[in-house]
């Protein structure tokens, strides 16, 4: 048996699924980009709400002259979107877990550095060590202005440094402009999406009970900011679901989707 032959082959349909996921997040960027709904798209391309949402997630595998109606919809071309798919398609060094606090960013990042033989790494603890003091003495004194700039700042240390690596993001850092950008420019961005109610049974199960310690609304507050930030979420470079799935699942969820 040629087994380089064998592996190439095994290889194809694994690299075309990440050019359809990186093709349908570009799709996605621009649809929001220029603020259309699904809906208003597939009226100025000619297909329907239902094939676009294939399209996005990644599973649709859609014909040149298709792609062609959906780029002159959105003010560009199928030979641009297919540029931008197969520049995303690409596996980036490091990977970046997005989501809510409780998305599982810690546990379900640790097995994935377990499973790839690379660095686990928790930004927040970065900054906190870089400041020689803990996130919420960095809130009180300096404030979140300053806490914003000294994460970027170790983000992009430790970019730099060119390593393979996992790492476990605030949840606030999609509210960062620039932290974002560089976030989705230079690594593997991951949103580990779950309902908001799985986000607050897990923060519950760590034993941790600020979030409903004097807040009789904090679910109603949770609710909000997932609504706030999800739409900022869905721009990451993969979106894996993590409700009703095990940590150890949803590791090899992720596993799969970016190799």
């Amino acid at each position: 048996m040629n087994y380089t032959a064998s592996s190439e082959r095994a290889e194809k349909p694994r690299a075309r699924a990440a050019l359809l996921r990186a093709l349908g997040l570009a799709v996605r960027e621009r649809r929001s980009e220029r603020g259309l709904t699904l809906r208003e798209l597939g009226r100025r391309a000619g297909v329907s709400e239902r094939f676009l949402v294939q399209l996005e997630s990644g599973d649709g595998n859609i014909s040149v002259a298709r792609l062609e109606d959906v780029g002159e919809a959105l003010g560009t071309t199928a030979a641009a979107l297919l540029a931008e798919g197969e520049r995303g398609a690409a596996p980036r060094g490091v990977i970046a877990l997005v989501g809510l606090r409780g998305a599982g960013k810690s546990t379900v990042g640790k097995a994935v550095a377990k499973k790839l033989g690379v660095p686990f790494v928790e930004l927040d603890a970065l900054v906190a060590q870089e400041a020689g003091m803990t996130l919420s003495t960095i809130f009180e004194v300096h404030g979140e202005e300053y806490f914003r700039r000294a994460e970027r700042e170790v983000l992009a240390r430790l970019l730099d440094q060119g390593e393979r690596a996992v790492v476990a993001t605030s949840g606030s850092i999609v509210n960062d402009r620039e932290t974002w950008a560089l976030l989705r420019d230079r690594t593997t961005t991951v949103w580990l999406k779950a309902r908001p109610e799985d986000h607050w049974d897990r923060v519950v199960a760590q034993g941790d009970g600020r979030p409903m310690a004097g807040r009789p609304r904090a679910m109603a507050e949770l609710r909000a900011i997932y609504a706030a930030r999800k739409e900022t979420y869905a721009r990451a470079r993969v979106i894996v679901e993590t409700s009703g799935v095990t940590a150890l699942e949803a590791a090899a969820r992720v596993v799969e989707a970016v190799c």
